[in-house]
């Protein structure tokens, strides 16, 4: 899995869709670096800077949204290069809901700054075309 919905998450829209289950949605999406494919249950290749930064999304359209803020790591603790990310629906623990790898790879020092750039992390499902 190189990036995209989990199974589980997956399981459950579709439930949804055509089963007429609930589907609650998350209260939040909170976002982890990794330094290569974060695998099937999102644990693979975590960075050593193990904080998670709560994500804020726009509304979707058109099948996709993208996060309308910055997402920022300040004073990242480990020298390593960021390549993929993973969403969770804590802060710790939680659930693991997809990824998603970076436009460009990021190398940072221990103690840079690194931020996802407003409208720069785009989530879409394929609609029909028009």
């Amino acid at each position: 899995m190189a990036q995209g919905i989990s199974a589980a998450q997956a399981n459950k829209m579709l439930d949804a869709f055509a089963r007429g289950t609930d589907f609650p949605g998350n209260a939040a999406v909170w976002v982890k670096l990794h330094t290569g494919d974060p695998g099937a249950a999102g644990t693979a290749n975590a960075a050593g800077e193990t904080t998670r930064q709560q994500g804020t999304w726009g509304a979707a359209s058109g099948g996709a949204n993208s996060n309308s803020a910055d997402i920022v790591w300040t004073n990242v603790s480990t020298t390593e290069t960021y390549s993929y990310i993973s969403f969770w629906t804590a802060s710790t623990a939680g659930t693991f809901l997809g990824s998603d790898d970076l436009a460009v790879a990021k190398a940072v020092t221990a103690g840079d700054t690194f931020t996802i750039a407003a409208g720069s992390q785009t989530m879409a499902i394929t609609p029909v075309a028009a």
